[in-house]
């Protein structure tokens, strides 16, 4: 019976996290805002800076709860399944989580996952972004970044099935 409780109450808690990833509060970041700079390391120790890109390419920076979890492991991989069109026309795309890097660099080699995804530990940019919820861990949402380094678009009702397609489609539209 005590077993019972607790994985209740462990059922409870993952269905909260999974809830409260849907939200987040970016609505103080609007279309046509600067996008907030920053400077991220991938699993490896690698900085990449948002700001590298501007003038150069369209960026996508979508934030996931956590990493390995069903949901963010249908999104990254339909991403890295579509990554070469991507890549062909020049559209950058940055996963970002509060995950730590080795979280990250498991998920990585769990699921052969080919473009750089970033570890906000101390969730600065994740407060910068308005995406961090509740419990601590980032908001499943999207904003697709101009070449000028503005909000181009964001998505807040992010469907992981979908996503690889709806960020490359809106992205393309920016080159």
């Amino acid at each position: 019976m005590k077993e019972m409780k607790w994985l209740f109450i462990a059922a409870l808690l993952m269905a909260v996290i999974v809830f409260q990833s849907c939200g987040g509060n970016a609505e103080n970041l609007k279309v046509g805002n600067p996008a907030p700079d920053f400077s991220l390391q991938d699993s490896d120790g690698n900085n990449y800076t948002l700001s590298d890109y501007k003038g150069k390419s369209p960026v996508i920076v979508y934030f996931y709860p956590k990493a390995n979890s069903p949901g963010c492991t249908t999104e990254a991989c339909g991403i890295r399944d579509s990554f070469t069109r991507f890549k062909e026309n020049n559209i950058i795309i940055f996963g970002i989580s509060v995950d730590s890097k080795k979280s990250i660099k498991d998920f990585i080699n769990d699921h052969s996952l080919n473009f750089p995804l970033l570890s906000d530990e101390n969730k600065e940019v994740s407060k910068a972004y308005g995406v961090l919820n509740n419990l601590g861990v980032d908001s499943r949402i999207t904003f697709i970044i101009d070449k000028q380094g503005n909000i181009a678009d964001i998505i807040r009702n992010v469907d992981v099935e979908t996503h690889a397609d709806d960020v490359f489609n809106l992205a393309v539209q920016l080159k």
